[in-house]
């Protein structure tokens, strides 16, 4: 069984994939907001923002904190930068796999 370093962030993708999601994290990553604030600055209603929070929620890239009577929303970084790294080894790996292959063709030409 694969651990949450090897896992595949198939949820986080699909939850990134959606572009208004990645409206609200990007307007959340300039301040934390409520679903409101996000309505009044993006073109999505306060309904649909509110889904899309759920989502960003459940696979951990965005928090809610209770500020007086209202729900403030902010990212969460941990999850990206997992995925950041599980990326990077990825492509460290197809990067040292390209140098075997360089140096093979360059050795069958000599």
């Amino acid at each position: 069984m694969p651990d949450a370093e090897t896992q595949a962030p198939v949820e986080l993708f699909a939850a990134l994939a959606d572009d208004s999601r990645w409206q609200i994290l990007v307007e959340l990553s300039r301040a934390p907001a409520s679903a409101s604030a996000l309505a009044d600055r993006l073109p999505i209603s306060r309904q649909a923002i509110a889904k899309h929070l759920r989502v960003l929620t459940d696979v951990g890239l965005v928090a809610a904190a209770k500020v007086g009577r209202e729900v403030r929303y902010e990212p969460v970084g941990a999850r990206l930068s997992q995925v950041a790294r599980q990326l990077d080894a990825i492509a460290r790996g197809w990067d040292r796999r390209l140098e075997r292959i360089k140096s093979l063709a360059e050795d069958a030409n000599r």
